[in-house]
This record gives C-alpha cells, structure tokens and sequence, in this order.
C-alpha cells in the first residue's frame, strides 16, 4: 500500500474515532460525575473530551481533503 491510501485511510480512522468519541461522552459523563474530585469540574471534563473529539474530526477530514486535492 502505497503512503497516499495510508494517509486516505488514517484520516477516516480518525473521522471515525473523533465520532465515537462525540457518541461515548453521553454514557461516560454519568460515571465520571461519581468521581468526587470530578463532581464540581464536570463543565471543564466535557468541553476537554468534546473538544478532543473536535480535534479528531478536524484532523482527519484535512488529512482527507489534502489527499483528495493531490489526486
């Protein structure tokens, strides 16, 4: 496999772990809220695990678009 379908192909891992992660956030902010260090933090917890899977988006879609824009 050539480095130009590997970079095509890491940018839709990455679109796709970067969803996953808008997904899981929902189902795992209720345990974490258990956590008594987290209970008064909960605001900073989503906008920090949101804003990762932000990045992941972000990320593979320009690794998506450049390889697009080469061929």
């Amino acid at each position: 496999m050539d480095k130009k379908k590997l970079t095509f192909y890491y940018g839709i891992i990455l679109i796709v772990v970067g969803i996953a992660v808008f997904i899981r956030v929902p189902q795992v902010i209720p345990q974490i809220e258990t956590i008594e260090f987290f209970k008064n933090k909960i605001g900073i917890v989503k906008f920090c695990a949101y804003f990762i899977g932000f990045l992941l988006v972000l990320a593979g879609g320009i690794r998506v678009v450049k390889n697009h824009k080469k061929s």
